[in-house]
């Protein structure tokens, strides 16, 4: 095992500065010493199994159990140095990493056949950790889903309002007092954005008993309680029809074996001359299996879509894509923003758990960034309607409505900042 994954290690990383120390004591270099110096010590023969067997799985697995150390760098700098340190060589992608998918493929339907109970279960496996390691790391409103970033200096805060100011143009909202059902509302931000600067009239549902207690705290003190109301519910016992629908970060946790449930029961929500706006996480590639590590220890039960497969139960449901935006980037920078705050507060996190669920916490935030920065992870944002006249036929609205919204927030927070760096979005 030993000389495989030394053989493995000296093929993956030919830039960078990586040293390895092996269990016997015994060590190995790798890269052009280029770049932050990497230290990796392995501290039992099982982490120098696991690394083999299945890197995607127990990398994360015993640097959380304690089996593998880092003596110099962070995790980030280690999986930089992974992803950038060959890019003719992916051992992700290797013949191995591949046969491990194919093993796992046949079982996807079984994780991710989703019943009520076991998507409330799952939520809260989740969502329902105390609010308290949340308040760590996310921002003032607690959007627990991809900013957007209009520069790339601009902070978290104002990324994540031109996020939901973004969204809120996209669903067309000319007229106060629309009807508006989140789908996954969170700690109920965009339902209260929507109410608060639009006069909507929304319903959010969550599964997530600590989400649902503080939505409805935050509706209470703003006023808004009449005007915003949060349901303990799964979306499939969602009540009424309405005039829009917005899901943020929700989606990914629907399974595909209710791709097609999950579109028609939205079409049956959705008024005939409704729109409706889909945020969620995607891939730029094929189908293929959820990432081990991913569904034992954060999601159980969810699966990021390739665009095909989103597509292919859209064209069932009687719904119709009138627009489709990718965002590039954007999470690598929210999740950089959530890591780095994660970090700063660590031993707040260690004080509410252990240090076990830091590590994996550490694991998670990085190994995502790291998805989105280099590997193969976007945000799909679908805007859809059963009539494609109810949106207008160019995109000149969503800028205009963004500007009316910003002075409608008249907080003096949001900012175009000028000339984007990013590159343009791409709209399909």
């Amino acid at each position: 095992m030993k000389i495989i994954l030394s053989s493995t290690i000296s093929r993956l990383v030919r830039r960078g500065n990586l040293k390895l120390t092996f269990p016997d004591g015994t060590t190995m270099e790798a890269g052009d010493r280029t770049g932050k110096p990497v230290h990796v010590r392995l501290n039992s023969k099982r982490a120098q199994w696991g690394l083999v067997f299945d890197p995607g799985f127990y990398l994360g697995h015993y640097y959380g159990t304690g089996d593998i150390d880092l003596v110099e760098g962070d995790m980030y700098d280690l999986l930089e140095t992974v992803f950038t340190g060959n890019p003719d060589f992916k051992y992700y992608d290797s013949r191995w990493n591949r046969f491990l998918e194919r093993m796992r493929y046949p079982l996807r339907w079984l994780r991710e056949k989703n019943s009520v109970r076991r998507s409330r279960d799952n939520v809260q496996h989740h969502y329902d950790l105390t609010g308290a390691l949340y308040d760590l790391f996310l921002d003032e409103d607690k959007q627990y889903s991809c900013a957007y970033f209009e520069t790339p200096d601009q902070s978290l805060d104002d990324a994540q309002l031109a996020k939901k100011r973004h969204i809120a143009a996209k669903l067309t909202m000319g007229r106060p007092g629309l009807s508006v059902l989140d789908i996954g509302s969170g700690w109920g931000g965009m339902a209260l954005y929507l109410a608060r600067n639009l006069g909507a009239r929304v319903t959010g549902v969550t599964l997530s008993n600590e989400q649902f207690a503080v939505s409805r705290e935050r509706a209470r003190e703003a006023g808004l309680d009449n005007e915003v109301r949060f349901l303990l519910e799964d979306y499939r016992n969602a009540p009424d029809t309405y005039d829009r629908i917005v899901s943020v970060g929700m989606f990914e946790h629907v399974g595909r074996p209710n791709y097609l449930r999950f579109f028609r029961k939205a079409a049956s929500l959705l008024r005939r001359d409704g729109v409706m706006l889909l945020h969620t996480i995607g891939r730029t590639d094929a189908p293929t299996t959820n990432n081990p590590f991913i569904e034992k220890y954060i999601f159980p039960g969810g699966y990021i879509p390739a665009l095909s497969e989103v597509m292919r139960a859209v064209e069932k449901s009687g719904l119709a894509i009138t627009d489709i935006e990718i965002l590039r980037l954007h999470y690598a920078e929210t999740l950089r923003h959530w890591r780095q705050r994660f970090m700063a507060r660590r031993d707040e996190a260690k004080a509410l758990y252990d240090e076990c669920f830091c590590r994996i916490w550490e694991f998670y935030l990085a190994a995502s960034e790291s998805a989105f920065r280099w590997q193969n992870l976007v945000v799909f944002q679908l805007q859809l309607a059963h009539d494609q006249t109810a949106v207008p036929v160019t995109r000149d609205y969503i800028e205009q409505g963004e500007g009316c919204l910003k002075a409608r927030e008249g907080d003096g927070k949001a900012r175009a900042g000028g000339a984007r760096k990013f590159p343009q979005e791409a709209t399909i």
